[in-house]
């Protein structure tokens, strides 16, 4: 059969064809314009945020009642800065105490135990339930139902007895209220944590003959620290401006001894500002450490900073 030239192509040979491009495109993607999305409405409401920031902060700065010279002179005297210190001391001691509980009835409520789940989860129910003023004011008056506390056989002679009123002072009543309230809480943060590791390294542990509190020390807790880290910062700072519900049962601490100068010299405002300028300080340094402490147990992960 005969064969048309025409119709008979050579592959190897060179074609000189050219995909033409539409008429509306730009033959060379260097002549393409990027247009930028307008964001005029994000813009108007940055503009706005700022002005009325502008305008906040100088009526802050200019208004004199503030009394700022007021502020400087008793931002560093001894009475604040020994309220300061109480603050910190109280916090600190209540975190440990109370993460302490916390630790060992969230590992009540993941056991197996009936009785212990039952005690565990009624515990946090009953302070998680109470504000934490109800408690401490209770705690304070716990002397009108125990006039007294007795060491002794249970139904039997008490060998040691002592009054309520001299053991329990309102330094005491405070570490012991903030301490009850605290635990609540940090036992569904632990126990939070512990359920977000895999249940494979709790097998994996067990595999290799470790015991169970030497699996939770050594496998668990360190994994379920990326859990427990952040909502553990969050209550330290809540803590730190919590304890200053203390001042209603003649705690010393910052907020305290602030009112004891401004019930003095009636300087209230510049005197309440030492307290807040002093609580900003110090949750803002606690939130950078917690910044790194969140880093620092997030090594490995796609979410580390």
């Amino acid at each position: 059969m005969p064969v048309n030239d025409s119709l008979v192509t050579d592959a190897s040979a060179p074609s000189d064809r050219r995909f033409l491009a539409p008429p509306d495109t730009p033959a060379d993607d260097d002549a393409l314009k990027v247009v930028p999305v307008r964001r005029t409405g994000q813009w108007l409401a940055a503009g706005v945020v700022v002005l009325l920031l502008v305008m906040a902060g100088n009526s802050v700065v200019r208004n004199e009642a503030f009394q700022w010279d007021v502020v400087g002179a008793y931002f560093t005297t001894t009475a604040v800065l020994r309220g300061l210190g109480l603050t910190l001391w109280l916090t600190v001691l209540v975190m440990v105490l109370g993460f302490a509980l916390g630790t060992l009835l969230a590992v009540c409520r993941l056991s197996s135990n009936r009785i212990l789940q039952g005690v565990s989860w009624g515990y946090v129910w009953l302070f998680r339930s109470m504000p934490i003023l109800v408690q401490l004011l209770f705690w304070f008056n716990i002397g009108a139902l125990y006039p007294q506390l007795g060491l002794g056989i249970p139904f039997g002679p008490e060998f040691v007895t002592v009054k309520t009123v001299n053991l329990l002072g309102p330094v005491s009543i405070a570490i012991i209220g903030l301490t009850l309230h605290e635990a609540a809480y940090a036992a569904e943060v632990v126990r939070g944590g512990i359920l977000s590791v895999d249940r494979g390294q709790w097998e994996a542990a067990q595999s290799l003959g470790l015991g169970a509190w030497r699996r939770l020390r050594r496998i668990v807790l360190p994994q379920a620290m990326r859990a427990i880290v952040p909502p553990a910062g969050n209550m330290l700072i809540g803590t730190l401006k919590g304890t200053s519900i203390v001042s209603v049962i003649a705690v010393q601490d910052l907020l305290y001894s602030v009112q004891l100068v401004y019930h003095r010299t009636y300087q209230v405002i510049p005197l309440l500002l030492v307290a807040t300028i002093w609580y900003v300080v110090v949750t803002s340094v606690l939130g950078v450490g917690q910044h790194y402490i969140e880093r620092h147990y997030a090594r490995g992960t796609a979410g580390a900073r």
